[in-house]
This record gives C-alpha cells, structure tokens and sequence, in this order.
C-alpha cells in the first residue's frame, strides 16, 4: 500500500537513539487545526491514528482523516473504513473461516487468478478453546480423558486446522488444552502498543475477533470487537472494516467496591445498565477516578461481557494499572517501556486527574452501591441481587411463559423426583442444581475470584461441607497459570473435594459443551418434568445454550458457583438459609465460608507471579502429544474429502463471475418463521448438542456416523449440510406460526403441514419459494454466529424484518446477502396483523441507497392486502455492493481477482 502521509505525522518515536521505529503523531493534526485531541475519548484517537497511518488517498483518504479529527459528541456519523492491527480466531469460529479461504482459493484458481492472493495480510491467530466437553468430571484423570474424547471427535478439524496453518502465511494455531482464546489474548498476545517490524512502525494493538467477547482485551487498553467470521475473513484479506463514526458513551465510576462484593457483581449490574440505558451499536468508554480501584483482571471482565451489555466495545485506556499488568503477565520490558512512551506520546495515557473527554452521553456508577448478585434464568442482562433468587424462585416457575416465567401451574410445583447415584438416594425439585460450572475467561482470567473460589472450598470443606450427587461439577480454566496458581496456593485439593476436579482447557459449559448429565439425574428430571438450573461462571445463559434440561440457567462468580454446588438448589435463600451442616451438625451460612477481601488479596499477592505466565506461554504454539502427532501434507489448495462429515466444499462462491451483479425486488416470499423478541443466534444456529431424529442426526446417521460421535453443531460448522440442517434446531426457539409449540417446527404454506425448518425451506425450494423472517426486537442478539446467517442463506431466506437487530448479525446477513429489514417505530409483525401465511413482497431496486425506506406487501390467503413501509439496515454505502454482490467474501474475491 502506498501511504501518502499528507499531514507530515510519521515521526520517529525515539530520535534520540538510533532506533528507527516510527509512529504517526496525533499531535500534527492539532498542529494543522484539524483536531483538539483532549477532547476527544480515547477509542476515537485509536480510530483516527488507524485512518492517519493508513492514508492512502484511495481507500482512506485524507477527507476520511479530517472528519473523524472533527468529531462531535452530538455530531452526524459518516462513514468510515477502518483497519485493525491482527485479528483472532476461536476453532467454532475459525475453521469455517477456514473453510472459506480454502474454497475462496479454489474460485480464484477457476477465475484464472492467483490462489496464492487468497491470504491473510494481517497477523491472525486461531485458538482452539471450543471443543472440549465436560464428558468426565469429578475424578482425578477427568482432564485426559476429555482430551483424548476430544481429539478422537475432532481429529479431521484439527487435521484441517494444522493444513491451514501450514497453507496460510501470517496465521499461528494455539493448540488445544492450552487456554480459552480471550484469555490467550489478555495475559499473553496483546501487544498493548503493536510493533510491527516490517515496516519499524509502532501503533495501538488493535484487533477483531470472531467472537463476540473480543472485547475482552478492551480492559488492557486494546481497542477489540467481535465481528462474524464473514467480516472477519475480509479483514484478514486487507479489506477495511467500514463503520459508522460511533457514538461514545461515558460511564463514569467512582468510589470502591464494598468488602464481599466480587468483579463479576459489578459486571452484572453494568450489564444490566446500559441495556436499560440502550448502547447497542456504540462504544463505552470508561472513565473517572474509580478505575484507579479496579485491577485490569477486574476491568476485563466488564469488556468482556460488552455483547451483553449490547456495545460494540466497552473500553479502559492504558494507565499504570495496565503496565503493572504488563509486568505481572511477564510482558518484556521493552514492551512495556514502548507502551508507557507511546500512550503518552499520543495522548493515550489515562490518569486521575487528566481532563475528562466530551462523550456522547454519560452515566456514572458509584462502586459503593454494587452487591452480589446472579443473572437469569435466561438472558446475561437479568441480574437479580443475590437476597432475592431463592425468594423469587417460586414466581419465576410461575409467571407466564417468558425471559423471567416458566409458565407451571401452582399443583405443577410439588413436583419431585429421586435420584440413586453412588450408592444413595436423593430428592430433587424444581431448582436443583444439576450443573455448577466454573468455566468462562469471563471469570477464569480474574485471579481474585478464582483464589476467592479456592478459599471458600476450603473452609466448607474445613467444616465437613458436602456437594449433592446429582450436581455435575467442573472446573475449566482460561489458561495453563490458573491451575498454577491454584496449586501453589494449596487450594486446588479443596476445590477437588467438593468434586471441581479440572476438565478442561476450554469454554466448556459456557458455550453448550457442558456434556451429559448422570443417566440417574436426566430421568429424575424427564419423569417428573422438573425445572433444573445450572449456575456458571459464564456470560451466556440463553435458553437451550448450557445443557437441554437446564431451563433455568444463572450467572454467578466463582465463588458463589461453588456455593450454590453446596446448596444443591437456586431456590434457596442464599443469603438467610443455611447451606450444609458442619461435621458437629451446626448450621453453616455462605457468612460462614466467604472469605475477606484482605484473606483474597493476601493469596494473590503471594502465590500469583510474573514467572507463572512466562513459564507457561513459553511453548504456547507447541501443544500437546496429540497435536504434535498430526501429521498433514503441505499443499496450496485444499484436498477436499467428499466422505468428511466435518469439512465440505461450501457452496458460497458457485456461480460467481467477473461481471456487475444488480439489486431488484424481492417477489413472492414465504414467511418460513415468525418470531417473537430477544431470538438469540443460539437460537438460529446452536453450537451444542444435536438432539435425536433431528435433520442433522438423520443426515449423520445416512453418513453412517453413530450417535456417540455426532459431537455437537458447533464442532460441525466446517460442513454446511448439517449446519443448513441445524439452522433454527434449537429445542428452546419459539415459532409463533406454530403457537405453544417448542423446538425445530414450523408451517409450511399453503399445505398447512407441520415440519421441521429445514424440511419445510426444502418444500419451498423445490416449488422455487424465497423465503422470509418476520421477528420482534433484538434479532440475533448473543454470539457473533457467522451461520445464523449462512444456515437462513442455505435455506432460501432472502429477508428478515425484524423490531430491531444485535449490531454482528445485522452485519453477518449483509454479509451472505439477505436483506435485514426494520419495522418502523411503533410497528410489529403483531399489531400489522401479520400472521405468517401471507406472501411477502420487498420493493427494492439497484439504486437503493443507505437506510432506505421501502414498500413491503403481504398478501393473505383470503386475498387481503396489507402494506407498509420499512426501513433498510444496509447502513452504509459498501454495505450496498456487498448486498448486490450477494455477500462480502463475493466482492472481496471478485476485487482480488481484478487486482
């Protein structure tokens, strides 16, 4: 790329030396009249830096540069394109990434392009942290044996995996069992300030990742953001991320967190606030002299649950407490002196005292007022205070059918079942905990409540505390330094007593790899239909998503998921009722086994230590045996195996040719699903099990692969035939063209049949019907799931109106090139009177342009017609060629192959 540097900001970062490294200095704009950079928040001068060094006057040009420079807090939003330093991969996520490179390099070789140009330009790292189960839990040898189940299930993905990293230049693998990829990134492969030693340039350490807990990294002061895998793939192919100027919002903390009250309580509750505040689509950015208390473990736990709160990021800027992080991850001291020289340079260094940017709104949080809280039963932003979940158990098994009902019946509650395990009998009821997981990087980065979990197992231990039978137990750990830690503190035995034997390195439980339940526990539950609830360390807890029996699912820190494994029930009063009784038959209360914030701070100090993280990521590329053991031979192109049933040739790129590709109305639609609000991309497309006489088991078992080894949707999504079969297969999504119905099923038009989605979209497909979605607010919200918009694609969906959408999925759809369309204000598919056997038709032509309101009709069998307008989500002018294109990795192939 030829860079211009029209405004003379390249400079060299230490002139006195007689290193060359250079960086582009914000302080040049200010000097031209362009910018006044104390006001601006922090997240926009790492946008505008990106723009000022990457100055083409092409794709970005100096226009570009002067308006972002020009921010205003109120001010209009254009667009802009926007290059991120690397970008980072999880396995669910990455190999499909994969999977469309490859296929990508097969279209340009029959294009008569190069397959060579299809390559990330960017550094990329892919972590392989989403397919280990919790098959075996509490036992000593859990550990290898979930290790060695997983690489028997995965063994072709991870063959495939170790092809790519030997085909694609610039991209690293961090094999399994070695840590979760959010927590790879904050304790060992953020930069904080990138050096890049191609070209002797330093500049912020920025990334994109194909999961939507990116944002993780946003608490070392490493501006991040989840994108689909669709995005991500252009990123990696040089393309600039076109974007909104955004929004920053302020949130400012004050005071300290009271003595009790852990990270993952003050995560919650701002969770909960800025969605009743409404930040979907912006950034936050956190400020005030409350950062000063929060350790960057602390503050990466609020970044990494930013999706939850429903912003793009949720940022703190560099400080002393990040180079003090710095310095105990066992970064180098050079880069930690880079990082202290440049953020000061750049203005990028926060201090107490420093003046306060103009930010678009703001809200302040007094740490003072936080209290320990769980969030549930089915959404990450229902926090409910800890006093009040036992309390209010018994009226969410009540209320009407909902995020926070169950919709039983007052003579539906006496229900009960026994359970023989382990040579005694045990009742359960509605609310037992049959999964306590400590599991998620959201958590397992965070020393304090990791070392908070260990002390509490050891005093209920200390006094002759038990866990129930039927409580599955497990421990998986972000990285290879948590069991370090917990075993030079002693405290791992006690937490191994109370069966938290470790399973895995891995998401495990959180991204719906939880694994079976005992047999005994799953038919106590069927028999009796009981209500069941698991309470993990996670950000996820959406219906379906943790295990199938689970319908109640709650958050929790560490330390209160040890807890309520003791209490054995969510209806208990945690903080009133006792949990267990002492080997003297007393009564012991959580006040009995929580520890101090001084006893948690004294075992971090002592046992937590620089020499831990570097012995650890020392060999962090190697992996174990087993990986080292995959032999793949080297090729350009990938040698497709028509008998895989983990990796197919997609058909993403048949028909493509060099030609301009034209937008015109959408004709005669079939509504293949009608939803109403928070459909999750869970919901879409599930990453766990995949349930008996499904279409994708039915598929499996043509393939003659049997049940034990059908894995789980997640693991499959390098095969778009069972992906396009799973496609809405979630045994919790709610199709009200079928009311009261649960599950995979729909109506297929005009037979009145009852089917699953994936059988009714063949029915139309083969009549030649478009289809499309009609869904309430907050389509698509949860996990950045490039296949719910692939699996609709797949299916024949042309177009989803919807109240509102998440900020990834809107993009993902324009991705795969369907159309994301927005009821008007005030307007649903329920008070328009839509009821789904209509025939839908979109009135939109090649001119269209941003944003765009357009004419939709519905067209009822009784011949009615109803009309009304909607509002295009193509929000941005590349948006549009990617849409008439049919889908981003289309034009970006089409624009590598004309060079």
């Amino acid at each position: 790329m030829n860079l211009i540097d029209p405004f003379g900001a390249r400079q060299l970062l230490n002139p006195d030396r007689a290193s060359q490294l250079s960086y582009y200095c914000l302080a040049s704009l200010e000097s031209a009249g362009a910018a006044d950079l104390a006001r601006l928040p922090h997240t926009i001068k790492i946008l505008l830096e990106s723009l000022l060094r990457n100055c083409d006057g092409y794709s970005i040009t100096e226009d570009h540069v002067l308006g972002l420079a020009g921010w205003q807090a109120q001010g209009s939003r254009r667009e802009i394109p926007y290059k991120p330093a690397r970008v980072i991969l999880q396995d669910f996520t990455g190999v499909p990434a994969l999977v469309d490179l490859a296929a990508m390099r097969d279209a340009m070789s029959e294009l008569g392009g190069d397959p060579k140009k299809i390559n990330p330009f960017i550094p990329c790292d892919l972590v392989i942290d989403h397919s280990v189960q919790v098959d075996y839990f509490g036992k000593a040898n859990a550990l290898p044996m979930n290790e060695a189940v997983e690489f028997q299930r995965n063994q072709e993905r991870y063959e495939f995996l170790k092809w790519g990293q030997s085909a694609f230049q610039n991209l690293r693998v961090v094999p399994p069992s070695t840590g979760i990829v959010h927590q790879v990134n904050l304790e060992y492969l953020a930069q904080v300030v990138f050096h890049n030693k191609s070209n002797d340039l330093c500049y912020p350490d920025s990334c994109v990742g194909t999961d939507s807990h990116t944002p993780m990294v946003n608490g070392l002061g490493v501006l991040a953001w989840g994108v689909g895998g669709i995005e991500a793939e252009a990123v990696i192919l040089d393309q600039p991320i076109y974007m909104l100027e955004p929004d920053v919002v302020g949130i400012k903390l004050t005071g300290k967190l009271p003595p009790g009250v852990t990270a993952t309580d003050l995560v919650l509750r701002i969770t909960e606030l800025c969605r009743e505040f409404g930040v979907v689509g912006q950034f936050v950015e956190f400020y005030g002299s409350g950062l000063s208390q929060l350790s960057i473990p602390d503050r990466a736990t609020i970044s990494n649950m930013a999706p939850e709160q429903g912003s793009t990021v949720s940022f703190f800027p560099v400080d002393e407490a990040a180079l003090s992080y710095m310095r105990l991850t066992g970064r180098s001291s050079e880069q930690i002196e880079l990082t202290e020289r440049y953020a000061k340079l750049q203005g990028l260094f926060r201090a107490d005292d420093a003046p306060e940017p103009e930010f678009t709104r703001t809200l302040e949080v007094d740490l003072g007022e936080i209290e320990p809280a769980l969030a549930g039963p089915k959404r990450p932003q229902d926090r409910i205070p800890l006093s009040q979940v036992g309390p209010t158990y018994r009226q969410t098994l009540t209320a009407p059918v909902g995020i926070r009902g169950m919709g039983l019946a007052e003579s539906d509650l006496d229900r009960c079942g026994v359970v023989s395990s382990q040579g005694a009998c045990e009742t359960i009821t509605h609310g037992a905990v049959v999964i306590a997981a400590i599991t998620s990087c959201t958590n397992t980065s965070n020393p304090s409540v990791m070392l908070g979990a260990g002390l509490v197992a050891k005093k209920a231990v200390e006094k002759g505390l038990k866990v129930k039978n039927y409580v599955k137990t497990s421990l998986a750990p972000g990285s290879l330094v948590v069991t370090e830690y917990l075993k030079q503190s002693g405290l791992l035995p006690y937490l191994e007593a109370l069966g938290f034997y470790l399973v895995g390195y891995g998401c495990t439980t959180c991204i719906g790899n939880s694994g079976p339940l005992d047999a005994a526990v799953e038919e106590a539950i069927v028999d009796n239909d009981l209500v069941v609830s698991a309470v993990l360390s996670g950000n996820r807890n959406f219906e379906g998503r943790v295990h199938p029996l689970t319908k109640t699912n709650y958050l929790a820190s560490p330390p209160l998921v040890v807890a309520y494994a003791l209490a054995g029930s969510t209806a208990v009063d945690m903080t009133n009722d006792a949990i267990g009784q002492s080997n003297d038959g007393e009564q012991v209360f959580l006040k009995d086994i929580w520890p101090t914030t001084e006893e948690i701070d004294e075992v971090v100090r002592k046992f937590v230590t620089p020499e831990m993280f570097r012995e650890r990521y020392a060999d962090v590329f190697t992996g174990t045996q087993a990986w080292q053991a995959i032999e793949v031979a080297g090729s350009e192109r990938y040698q497709w195996n028509e008998r895989s049933t983990y990796i197919r040739k997609p058909p993403f790129f048949e028909g493509l040719g060099g030609g301009r590709e034209t937008i015109g109305r959408l004709a005669d639609m079939r509504v293949l699903a009608l939803f109403g609000g928070s459909v999750t991309t869970d919901h879409i497309s599930p990453a766990g099990q995949i349930a008996p006489d499904s279409p994708a088991a039915l598929y499996l078992l043509e393939k003659g692969v049997e049940r034990k080894d059908w894995n789980s949707y997640g693991s499959r999504r390098g095969n778009d035939q069972v992906m396009c079969r799973g496609t809405f297969a979630n045994v919790r999504i709610h199709n009200l063209l079928v009311p009261g119905s649960e599950g995979n099923v729909t109506i297929h038009h005009p037979s009145g049949e009852r089917m699953t989605f994936f059988d009714a979209a063949m029915k139309y497909k083969e009549s030649g019907m478009p289809l499309c979605i009609l869904a309430g607010k907050e389509y698509g919200s949860g996990s950045s799931r490039d296949w719910a918009a692939k699996g609709p694609f797949m299916q024949g969906v042309k177009a989803v109106i919807a109240e509102s959408y998440e900020r990834i999925h809107r993009s993902n759809l324009i991705g795969m090139g369907i159309l994301p369309l927005q009821f008007m204000s005030g307007e649903s598919a329920q008070n328009l009177g839509l009821k789904g056997d209509e025939i839908v038709t979109v009135d939109i032509a090649d001119d269209t342009v941003p944003q765009q309101i357009v004419d939709v009709t519905a067209s009822a069998p009784d011949e009615s017609v109803k009309s009304f307008k909607a509002a295009s989500r193509i929000d941005t002018p590349i948006e549009i060629q990617y849409y008439r294109d049919g889908g981003i990795l289309r034009t970006v192939l089409k624009k590598l192959r004309a060079g």
